[in-house]
């Protein structure tokens, strides 16, 4: 039996490693891939140092459900995530809606499970567009000729879906600003630098509880349909009984073990995380293809 350790470090720009273990096999003895080691990959929603601590949880148990180290590496862009999985670099990893549609297309992503609520039942959460309380846009049409403020590339809730609602209402003359981020693009907004910036749901809620967002100096004129909450995926080319040991093991997680990340995600109080497949993300295959979205696009 193996003293677990937890190991920090850089593995991307703006990575995190965390290794936390139980029982180590090694890649022989059949029960572990990768000489023991479970590479973890997450995607960049939020300042990686804020993520580290609710993600050392759910990382710590889960690798005692499996007995195997679990290295967790939140990359700094979502295509790295997707090129890393390709790569053969992770072995597991949550990504984003939208970025899952590439990854299960371009690295062999499977999806296992997502978050749920406390009564079971899978979440979801919203993009929404927001401008200052004292702008005279008052619905998403009255954004034509103005600046909008977007997360990143590849982003659904932050860069897709606010397009998608400016394609479908007619609105063709917009400044699009990438501002890095959920959080920057808030910024931006807050700050005077655009008419409007994306926000959505998750971040709102984040941003509510830290103080850092006054909800009243400012107004929604956009919100989109739910997206499903994003999905814990594996890689397809393991074998089958390893991603059953995976799934099984995450979906014997506690509510506890996943309260953390869940905050970030607008999941409270949590549930226990909740098997999906890829019909649950067929809205976001949809978008994709509505947008003629391509890998490079992400």
């Amino acid at each position: 039996m193996r003293v677990p350790k937890i190991v920090h470090g850089v593995v991307l720009a703006a990575t995190l490693v965390l290794t936390a273990c139980g029982p180590t096999n090694s890649a022989s003895g059949g029960d572990c891939p990768n000489n023991g080691k479970i590479r973890f990959g997450v995607e960049p929603y939020e300042d990686p140092e804020k993520l580290k601590p609710a993600y050392d949880v759910l990382a710590k148990a889960l690798a005692t459900k499996l007995g195997c180290e679990v290295e967790l590496q939140a990359v700094d862009d979502y295509a790295a995530e997707v090129l890393a999985m390709r790569n053969g670099k992770l072995e597991i990893a949550q990504f984003g809606p939208l970025g899952y549609v590439f990854a299960s297309q371009k690295a062999k992503a499977e999806p296992m499970v997502s978050f749920a609520d406390g009564s079971g039942k899978l979440t979801s959460y919203t993009a929404g567009i927001w401008v200052a309380k004292d702008s005279p846009a008052r619905k998403i049409e009255d954004l034509q000729g103005k600046s909008l403020a977007l997360s990143s590339v590849g982003s659904a809730s932050g860069d897709a879906l606010p397009r998608y609602g400016l394609k479908k209402h007619n609105v063709n003359d917009v400044k699009l600003d990438y501002a890095g981020g959920h959080p920057e693009a808030m910024l931006s907004l807050i700050n005077g630098k655009v008419d409007a910036a994306e926000i959505n749901s998750q971040q709102l809620a984040t941003a509510k509880s830290a103080g850092t967002f006054d909800e009243t100096k400012f107004r929604q004129i956009w919100k989109s349909d739910p997206i499903p909450n994003d999905p814990i995926t594996v890689h397809g080319d393991l074998g089958q009984a390893f991603k059953d040991r995976v799934r099984k093991a995450l979906l014997e997680l506690s509510p506890a073990d996943v309260e953390k990340v869940g905050a970030f995600l607008d999941v409270t109080p949590p549930g226990p995380l909740v098997q999906v497949d890829n019909d649950t993300y067929k809205v976001l295959f949809d978008l994709a293809t509505t947008l003629g979205l391509k890998e490079e696009d992400v």
